[in-house]
């Protein structure tokens, strides 16, 4: 088949792709690197005729145009599956909501659970000669994307990284409707926070935790990439990649020749991932690199598949850890932060792992913007707070001040121990806080 006809055929411009929105539509920009550029711009200039548009997306790395109209709120709601800084404020300005999820679920909530989709619209690498275009860093769920659309727009971006992985990259051109050339923008970039005092502090507690031959999966943030950091420069060897989030410290890592994949129990010599984002070297080193696997992250964040791979280590950050050991990574309390991604999954995929080991990470205090110092430790976790990983799945909780292990720990040894690990300004307000709970020992005191 002759598949350059076919593309003369589905190219349009952007103005004319986005006519396919109508009121009331649902409409899905996609993940992360894969949010559409030219046709958000296009849509956005749509949007003040239209009322009630629904549009999903995840982890925006750029404000999208569509924000900026006038009075948004009054043409359509954005519903983000994971928060990240644009989405905080356009939650703050009233037209963004949060779709609460548990990561590895996200393909099947769009094949059996969430509203029809009318218009999905997405940037992609250039139409291969089989007729493919590829997901690039992305593949997360959008397989099934794709098949609960009615219509499927395409933007294509030449600097858009080609991620192998063998199952559901791509999209083929007979299920594509329209094709936008877009205007081959960067890809974006998501710079992690220079790496504190606390933060390499607590990478030095985890990194002798860790045996030659692990399979890592870090989260976002500084604290995981400053782990990531310590490895690079230590001397562990023959190490694997099965993460969530594919994050410039594993190609600091790979660089050093510690990452091989040579013991992995499933995907030997792949380090495999369900999305990339980070720095355009991160995107140059998995452009069309066999040595890395984009996967949906059905597969990538599925316990099964965790627990399969000896020796799992996984290290996810953590807003605030109760005395019970419940963690809350997505607010505090009423405020929005961030979401769940597959916190969840890899607490229990690492503990099920022979030889695995899921921690916890966060610093023992923050200043409010008025500079006063609170514990991130604290008896109870705040009215409204959502709990990401429950008091029964977690295993190291790290600060600065230390690592405890809460399996198998009664309440007033957990209390016990996080107090330990929190900040020396707070441990005994936590003692007294403990008391009136009933899991504090009077015969106990630090």
């Amino acid at each position: 088949m002759n598949y350059e006809t076919d593309y003369a055929t589905k190219l349009c411009s952007a103005e004319e792709a986005v006519k396919e929105v109508r009121s009331g539509d649902w409409v899905d920009y996609g993940f992360c690197t894969g949010h559409p550029v030219t046709l958000d711009k296009a849509l956005a200039a749509r949007l003040p005729m239209l009322e009630d548009v629904k549009i999903r997306g995840a982890v925006p790395l750029w404000r999208p145009a569509i924000f900026d109209i006038e009075n948004p709120g009054a043409h359509f709601t954005w519903n983000s599956w994971h928060t990240t800084g644009a989405d905080r404020k356009a939650l703050a300005e009233g037209f963004a909501f949060h779709s609460p999820l548990r990561f590895s679920e996200l393909p099947r909530y769009y094949a059996e659970n969430v509203e029809p989709i009318h218009v999905a619209m997405f940037q992609v690498a250039p139409m291969d000669a089989h007729g493919y275009f590829n997901f690039g860093p992305s593949p997360t769920h959008m397989e099934q994307l794709c098949r609960k659309a009615d219509i499927v727009i395409v933007e294509v971006n030449k600097n858009m990284p080609h991620c192998l992985g063998g199952v559901e990259e791509g999209i083929h051109i007979s299920r594509v409707d329209h094709i936008v050339e877009g205007e081959n923008p960067p890809i974006g970039t998501l710079s992690a926070a220079p790496a504190t005092e606390v933060d390499q502090a607590v990478a030095r507690l985890i990194v002798p935790e860790i045996p030659d031959g692990a399979c890592l999966q870090l989260g976002i943030g500084g604290m995981p990439n400053a782990v990531g950091s310590q490895i690079a420069s230590s001397d562990l060897k023959d190490l694997g990649v099965h993460t969530e989030m594919y994050v410039d410290a594993f190609v600091d890592m790979a660089e050093q020749e510690q990452i091989n994949g040579s013991r992995k129990n499933i995907d030997r010599g792949r380090q495999t991932y369900a999305f990339a984002a980070g720095s355009k070297k991160l995107y140059d080193y998995i452009d069309n690199n066999p040595a890395c696997m984009a996967a949906p992250v059905d597969y990538v964040n599925d316990i099964r598949q965790i627990a399969a791979l000896d020796n799992f280590i996984s290290i996810n950050n953590a807003v605030n850890v109760d005395l019970f050991g419940q963690i809350s990574s997505e607010t505090s309390g009423l405020r929005h932060i961030s979401g769940a991604g597959g916190q969840l999954d890899f607490v229990l995929g690492a503990y099920l792992s022979k030889g695995g080991k899921s921690f916890i990470c966060c610093s023992s205090t923050f200043k409010t913007r008025n500079g006063e110092l609170q514990s991130r430790i604290l008896p109870t976790l705040p009215n409204g707070s959502v709990v990401t990983a429950t008091r029964s799945n977690t295993h190291y909780v790290v600060t600065e001040y230390g690592m405890v292990n809460l399996k198998g720990l009664s309440t007033w040894q957990r209390a016990e121990a996080l107090i330990s690990i929190a900040h020396p300004d707070f441990r005994d307000e936590l003692i007294t806080e403990a008391e009136k709970m009933g899991i504090w020992r009077n015969s106990n005191r630090i």
